[in-house]
């Protein structure tokens, strides 16, 4: 039975339709696509500050109230036209180029953990409410400097990982001089989607020491513990 459903996969595999879905960034607009769902359904209904209330990181409700879901929920909320408008084109642009390059599970699993690792800072460091997609897509930008430190020797991967430096730069700065902006959030993202790729792998073929690995969990299970224990 499993010998037929890996032939009947590998099948799939062989076609055209599978290649063409493959090949796109569907994950990348996936997301996207919840996001401005997300958006809009709260427009529409007028239930936005409800949604803003009921999922946005806010500390006393989830340490009084045990809503720990807000650690994932903010990642899908925005709070302005312009917030979701950059959230956006960033994740799309950004996005779509990591898609390629970790393939589509990996992919997921940085965005969605950065998000989470970011909201836990937040938790952490942060004393007002904060929500976006810029927990995570900080963590995006983190994965490409992990390629730039990993293979520091290709100068197409150096020079674009030096490229999302400099952007990387840019964001840090504008978030000082917005006292509105969770800093606390983007750095944490920033921290665990450079650390996360090291643990997921790549799926070129290159295989990341072990002790790469080991310390990369280990960092990130204690940035969490440590963030959590401020309870």
């Amino acid at each position: 039975m499993i010998k037929k459903l890996q032939e009947l996969y590998t099948d799939l595999q062989n076609t055209r339709f599978y290649r063409k879905i493959d090949a796109s960034p569907y994950i990348s607009e996936m997301l996207l696509v919840l996001i401005v769902f997300v958006y809009m359904f709260g427009i529409l209904t007028n239930s936005s500050d409800a949604i803003i209330n009921g999922g946005a990181m806010y500390k006393p409700l989830v340490v009084i109230y045990n809503q720990w879901w807000r650690f994932i929920t903010p990642i899908f909320i925005h709070l302005s036209i312009f917030h979701i408008l950059m959230n956006g084109i960033s994740l799309y642009y950004i996005g779509i180029q990591l898609e390629k390059i970790f393939g589509h599970l990996r992919f997921f699993a940085i965005f969605m953990i950065s998000g989470i690792f970011g909201n836990i800072a937040s938790f952490a460091f942060s004393t007002s409410a904060s929500a976006g997609a810029s927990t995570a897509i900080f963590g995006l930008i983190g994965a490409f400097l992990m390629l730039g430190e990993t293979f520091h020797d290709n100068m197409y991967v150096r020079r674009m990982s030096q490229s999302f430096l400099f952007l990387l730069v840019l964001n840090i700065g504008f978030d000082l001089l917005s006292p509105d902006v969770d800093l606390s959030g983007h750095i944490g993202g920033l921290i665990a989607g450079f650390l996360i790729p090291y643990v997921v792998g790549l799926p070129s073929g290159y295989k990341v020491p072990m002790v790469k690995r080991l310390i990369a969990l280990l960092v990130l299970i204690i940035f969490a513990i440590i963030c959590l224990k401020t309870v």
